[in-house]
């Protein structure tokens, strides 16, 4: 294993991959009262280690009802804490959790290594069911919709999205963040009845992924025009003119880092605010 990057106090950075079903959760993060991903994580991972000194950090935070593949997240350990690392950690923590959470590793991070920052794309997958009855074996992971939807006009239509722009039309902003994103991959799929989106960027807003899929539903239904869909781009503000979509359609299936030589490099550039000048 690599020496992890240099952090306060002695403290030694583990990376951990897990996936998990969205659908019970009420999002990634902790919220008093809700049962959250990250709530359950950290209880599991408390029993084993005791306190996190700095709790966990996450490649991307997802909404409630939003599943993940491949999430990735990064904790700092004492040295104390670190020792308690087993070659068995992954099942053990499997049998704490229930079975909508599954550990897939848990590794000594490289140096530089931060499971937000260093990353250089998520890789999300939103699926439509176009069948004339919903299937309720996989409504859980799938939008039902019951009209046709001409996925070969969203393709086309999702292309005018790829580059780098200003996504505030379709995001929640929050503050101290910017709404400026490089969509490097929209593809729009069509195979037996269902519909999928594939999208990467190097990060997404809050709920942009949804919103860019309800917009080429709208497309794909004929309620929305290309020429409104860049006129709405060009906008730079939320508009009614499409639904942002359920999150049950809605998977994280990738996150991408780069060699590790480069992981710090990539989280010091990820920190600086983006801009389109």
């Amino acid at each position: 294993m690599t020496e992890p990057a240099s952090i306060p106090g002695g403290l030694r950075r583990f990376r951990i991959d897990l996936a998990y079903d969205g659908t019970d959760f009420s999002g990634w993060a902790i919220q008093p009262g809700l049962r959250t991903v990250e709530g359950d994580l950290v209880n599991a991972l408390e029993v084993i280690f005791g306190k996190l000194e700095n709790g966990l950090r996450v490649a991307g935070r997802t909404d409630a009802g939003v599943h993940a593949i491949a999430q990735v997240l990064h904790v700092d350990l004492t040295p104390v804490q670190a020792r308690r690392i087993k070659s068995g950690l992954p099942k053990r923590l499997n049998a704490m959790l229930p079975r909508d959470v599954r550990i897939h590793k848990v590794e000594l991070a490289a140096e530089g290594f931060h499971a937000r920052f260093s990353a250089t794309s998520r890789e999300y997958r939103y699926r439509i069911n176009q069948s004339a009855i919903e299937n309720p074996l996989i409504g859980r992971y799938q939008l039902w919709h019951k009209y046709p939807l001409d996925a070969s006009k969203m393709h086309d239509a999702g292309q005018h999205l790829l580059g780098l722009h200003d996504f505030a039309s379709f995001c929640k902003r929050r503050a101290g963040s910017t709404t400026i994103r490089e969509m490097k991959k929209l593809r729009v799929s069509e195979a037996k009845g269902e519909i999928v989106i594939d999208l990467e960027a190097d990060a997404f807003c809050h709920n942009q992924v949804r919103s860019i899929v309800g917009a080429l539903v709208a497309i794909g239904e004929n309620t929305l025009s290309l020429k409104q869909l860049l006129a709405i781009l060009d906008q730079k503000k939320r508009v009614g003119k499409f639904k942002v979509v359920g999150a049950e359609g809605l998977t994280l299936m990738k996150v991408n880092y780069p060699k590790d030589h480069l992981l710090a490099k990539q989280a010091e550039k990820t920190r600086n605010m983006r801009s389109l000048d």
